[in-house]
């Protein structure tokens, strides 16, 4: 299978080329050429697998350039790092409410469901080629431990993680700066997330720096992440009731959209998932675009929930791709406005598969303190904004997407109880190890230039 860009201008690729190459030359971001349907009769099959089996079959429809033996190893490692039998279990609150837990993996939060299986990816194409690779990514959050973890003292790799100084939790942060590990480096960026999401775009975008290094990106603009979490939106439709699962919302806080996307992606694979709510904090230019066409930046204002922290949403650019009907020239028209202008208006917008919801700094703590009076279960401040407008006609399916535990004192001041785990209190003795950088991509650069292997 080939891989292609967005924006029409960047010759195909393999697999292991599109996820080593992440942004596309031309800007753009990489999607199959064309996309495979599943059938009611392996749907049917699937049911019976393993999550790591059924993350092998449903990837190896893609990674076509991976010995099937050779990718089957590399998923089967990379889900050995989760805590919980399920890997991602749903959990039945009501006769019309589930939450799907995606919080069981090293860093307690969704993304490592990707992240671990990108870097088992790296390390395999570092040891096959001979080559060292060097890992860029931004993060609100959650996609910089999650990728850190996922690289981890793996031979031949460095990992730079850009994340805005003081708009992290603060063990969110340690998940990155006291992992002890060489080929680490935590960047703290003054400034928003989307300012070192630009820095990034820009340094992807030289092509010498880019070569010089063997760059790669690790943030959702990788297709692999895409595809990775397509496959735990697979393991929960099969695990719904029969009755339930083809009418249920599938209601997911996002801010990149990239964690909306893959369910969706997954709809046009043939697979009956009904509807998708976007679920934003205040922070709410995809609410925005659901409900009135209108995608536009603002201000990134802090909040309770800081991986949402988000005005500029990288994954739109590949559901747009789709909604233009393919059309690549088109995809450059839209986000050559949306630079320029910072606003795109669409006429004729198809949202009928989209809702989407908008919850305040306010309102959080209240809905936490309520759906633990409800049913006795503890959401963290990204999940609790999925907690809110839940449709009353249909059932519907919340991704919890963090562990509460990684957001102690937000969860504290709702229910006055402190969520722990382990792993994050053995962080608090460690010392921070983090680099401090202007939000330009010419420091950046020179850190690189400096630390690369």
């Amino acid at each position: 299978m080939k891989f292609i860009s967005t924006r029409g201008l960047s010759p195909a690729l393999g697999f292991s080329d599109a996820v080593a190459t992440g942004l596309a030359p031309d800007g753009g971001l990489y999607l199959p050429e064309s996309l495979p349907r599943f059938s009611a009769d392996e749907l049917k099959r699937f049911a019976t697998l393993s999550y790591a089996e059924l993350c092998f079959e449903f990837i190896s429809r893609f990674a076509t350039d991976i010995p099937a033996d050779t990718l089957r190893a590399l998923v089967a490692k990379s889900y050995t790092t989760f805590t919980h039998g399920d890997i991602a279990p749903v959990v039945k609150l009501d006769e019309k409410t589930y939450v799907l837990e995606l919080f069981h993996g090293p860093t307690l939060a969704f993304k490592d469901f990707a992240l671990q299986l990108l870097g088992n990816l790296y390390g395999n194409q570092c040891k096959v080629r001979g080559q060292s690779i060097n890992v860029l990514g931004a993060t609100s959050g959650d996609t910089g431990s999650a990728a850190i973890h996922g690289l981890l003292g793996k031979p031949g790799t460095a990992i730079f993680i850009l994340y805005p100084d003081g708009r992290t939790s603060p063990l969110q942060e340690r998940q990155m700066a006291c992992t002890g590990a060489a080929n680490v480096h935590a960047l703290a960026i003054s400034g928003t997330f989307d300012d070192a999401q630009a820095a990034l775009k820009e340094l992807f975008a030289d092509q010498e720096f880019r070569t010089r290094h063997r760059l790669s990106a690790v943030n959702s603009i990788n297709l692999a992440r895409i595809l990775a979490q397509c496959v735990y939106y697979l393991w929960a439709w099969l695990r719904l009731p029969e009755n339930t699962r083809n009418e249920i919302e599938w209601v997911v806080p996002t801010g990149n959209f990239g964690n909306v996307l893959a369910g969706w992606l997954l709809q046009k694979m043939g697979v009956p998932l009904h509807s998708f709510r976007v679920a934003t904090n205040q922070n709410d230019i995809l609410h925005r675009l659901f409900t009135t066409g209108d995608y536009r930046t603002s201000t990134v204002t802090p909040s309770l929930a800081p991986s949402m922290d988000i005005q500029v949403s990288s994954n739109f650019e590949r559901f747009l791709y789709y909604s233009v009907g393919r059309d690549s020239a088109k995809v450059r028209e839209v986000m050559e406005t949306f630079k320029k202008t910072g606003a795109y208006t669409f006429e004729n917008f198809d949202r009928d598969t989209f809702t989407a919801s908008r919850t305040t700094d306010a309102e959080i703590p209240g809905i936490i303190r309520q759906v633990y009076q409800d049913y006795g279960y503890i959401a963290d401040p990204h999940t609790a904004c999925g907690f809110k407008s839940l449709a009353k006609d249909r059932p519907s399916i919340i991704l919890a997407t963090a562990s509460p535990a990684k957001f102690p004192d937000t969860i504290v001041s709702a229910i006055g109880i402190e969520p722990t785990h382990p792993s994050l209190e053995a962080l608090k003795a460690r010392p921070l190890a983090k680099h401090k950088l202007p939000a330009e991509a010419s420091a950046i650069r020179a850190y690189l230039d400096q630390h690369a292997v």
